[in-house]
């Protein structure tokens, strides 16, 4: 009897889940649609928060970040393990040189001397990765994810650019850009966290 009502039980928490996700509405931040859900790899991943990147006055692009187990503590989104993806979306158009050298401001600026000197053969593969896209424009889609088999792969509008990066820690790396002491922007990050 007792199998029939943890079944029950089971039953009733997987078809909540179920309906909840199924009735989750996209995000929407400057017009652009973040889905609750996408896939990467083999993995669901879940919408964490979503915002907007400004630098000045100008609003560079939408960001959501997708993870396995959402959460508002930097620290636990950066010990999660598996798939994740940052999702960015262009507000106006950037060139490789200033995407790079924001992305390495953002390590320097989350990372000691020492981390960078270890990440250094990965930082090199990165800028490669964003030289090789050579301009982003207004509406592109540039997708940072992490997955064991691959790494972290760098696409824009669907297309892979540069070879895969090795290492979760290295992805880890990255999404301190974003989640770190010293953010690229603290109200992105804040969206970023669900808040």
């Amino acid at each position: 009897m007792k199998s029939v009502w943890v079944r029950l039980g089971a039953a009733i928490v997987v078809g909540t889940f179920a309906a909840a996700t199924a009735h989750a509405q996209p995000v929407e931040r400057e017009g652009v649609k973040l889905e609750p859900t996408v896939q990467v790899g083999s993995a669901a991943l879940q919408l964490n928060g979503a915002g907007v990147r400004t630098r000045a006055i100008f609003k560079v692009y939408v960001a959501g970040l997708y993870v396995p187990q959402k959460s508002n503590s930097p620290a636990a989104l950066l010990s999660q393990k598996g798939p994740r993806r940052m999702a960015l979306t262009m507000l106006r158009n950037l060139s490789a040189d200033s995407f790079a050298d924001a992305m390495n401001d953002g390590l320097k600026n989350n990372h000691t001397e020492a981390q960078l000197v270890g990440f250094k053969p990965q930082i090199d593969a990165l800028n490669a990765a964003l030289k090789a896209v050579d301009e982003v424009k207004k509406g592109d889609a540039v997708n940072i994810e992490y997955t064991a088999e691959t790494g972290t792969r760098i696409t824009v509008n669907g297309q892979a650019k540069g070879a895969a990066i090795p290492g979760e820690d290295f992805y880890n790396a990255i999404l301190r850009i974003w989640l770190g002491e010293k953010p690229a922007d603290g109200d992105l990050k804040k969206g970023l966290l669900g808040g």
